[in-house]
């Protein structure tokens, strides 16, 4: 429903723009390039989407092996004492930890197909739990910040869309993504456990939050050591020996679990086949109203605003070209990468506007989405402070990807 109003928002709002600058500028250029850009932009959608298949094809086979090799039970049992402490209004032991740590494990691997599913499932086991069925209890909205905040292992589909327009590195943004979504993630748990008064200085939390905290924070530190060009190669080789280092481990639990990996990697395949195929009516639509906007100029004159706004401080406008991707991004994620898309196509896929909005893409999930999805099936109306500290998690990890893309790209 929101990305019906923004879609619609986004055609109204171009012609009056266009209407605008025709009739008190005289501009009698600015419809014909209106049209010219919603063919120009269903091809691209079209070309990107056929051009993903043969990427997606080979991630989700990949990703397929590591399911069945049981790659998300085993990151399940890692978690499991973290959950026990963030949820002391479930029973130990109870079944909704499997769903709930199946769901997030899913999430980190990337695997949004299996990660809904799981979610949905989970809510419904907490439903049961809940002494007030219209009003979202405390295990919910830990639960549904823990979606919202989007930690993720694996940015799959952005490092796909950059593969296919040509990025000299597709994975150069995995490090910032993985930063700035943690720090969401972390913030959103912070945020989440101040409402409900949870201790987070008990040994597990601080083992498991504060264990990657400080490593992260080492990472960060010692990029800031590096020249721009020995950060550049470092972090691109790193992030490629971890991305290499998941893909192997996958195949080794397969084996070891005695998964047929060749017909389990064609398994996934044809599911990534089909998910390339059935994306198209959906990039092509959000990417046609994007351009509409862009090339009417209401793009221009939101960004030159948010400029001008954030020029009164002093600091660097650069990193507002990106900034629709990161407003977009709690409203609907498919609008958030219909304007990821079109700035990369725009300004080059590894410009560090490029970089930014990728970054942004990956840093937190669509808020209002899950929130809509989750709590509306299993008819929860009151939704407490869940969007707030949704919202909160949002924040930081936009603060943090805008820190760590200057770092890492600027």
């Amino acid at each position: 429903m929101v990305l019906n109003y923004i879609w619609i928002a986004f055609f109204l709002i171009a012609f009056v723009v266009a209407l605008v600058k025709l009739i008190f500028f005289g501009d009698v250029s600015v419809f014909p390039a209106i049209m010219n850009s919603t063919f120009d932009n269903a091809k691209l959608g079209f070309e990107l989407s056929l051009g993903l298949t043969g990427v997606m094809t080979l991630w989700l086979g990949i990703m397929k092996v590591g399911e069945k090799g049981g790659a998300i039970s085993h990151l399940s049992r890692v978690i499991s004492p973290l959950f026990n402490k963030l949820f002391p209004d479930i029973p130990k032991n109870h079944p909704v930890h499997g769903s709930m740590v199946m769901n997030i494990a899913a999430n980190m691997l990337g695997l949004d197909n299996a990660a809904t599913p799981l979610g949905l499932k989970a809510m419904t086991e907490l439903q049961e739990l809940n002494a007030d069925k219209e009003t979202a209890s405390n295990p919910m909205i830990m639960f549904l910040v823990l979606n919202t905040s989007g930690l993720t292992l694996i940015p799959i589909s952005i490092m796909v869309y950059r593969a296919q327009l040509g990025a000299a590195d597709p994975s150069d943004i995995f490090l910032p993504i993985l930063i700035s979504t943690f720090v969401s993630t972390l913030i959103g748990i912070i945020t989440v456990s101040i409402f409900q008064k949870i201790n987070l200085f008990s040994k597990e939390v601080l083992l498991y939050l504060g264990g990657v905290t400080l490593l992260l924070s080492g990472a960060v530190y010692g990029f800031t050591l590096m020249s721009a060009s020995s950060l550049s190669t470092v972090s691109s080789v790193v992030a490629n020996i971890i991305l290499f280092t998941i893909i192997v481990s996958f195949i080794l639990l397969a084996i070891r679990k005695k998964v047929n990996v060749y017909e389990t990697f064609i398994e996934g395949a044809k599911e990534g086949f089909k998910v390339a195929v059935k994306i198209i009516p959906f990039l092509i639509a959000i990417l046609v109203a994007v351009g509409v906007f862009r090339v009417s100029g209401a793009m221009d004159y939101l960004l030159d605003g948010l400029k001008w706004l954030f020029g009164l401080t002093g600091m660097d406008t650069v990193w507002v070209d990106a900034a629709p991707v990161a407003l977009m991004k709690p409203l609907s994620g498919s609008g958030a990468r219909g304007l990821m898309l079109d700035t990369m196509n725009t300004t080059g896929v590894d410009s560090f506007v490029s970089r930014l909005a990728c970054t942004f893409q990956g840093a937190t999930d669509t808020t209002f989405y899950i929130l809509a999805v989750y709590f509306g099936s299993v008819g929860i109306k009151n939704s407490r402070y869940a969007v707030t500290a949704g919202l909160i998690a949002d924040f930081a990890g936009i603060v943090t990807a805008i820190f760590v893309s200057y770092l890492f790209f600027g």
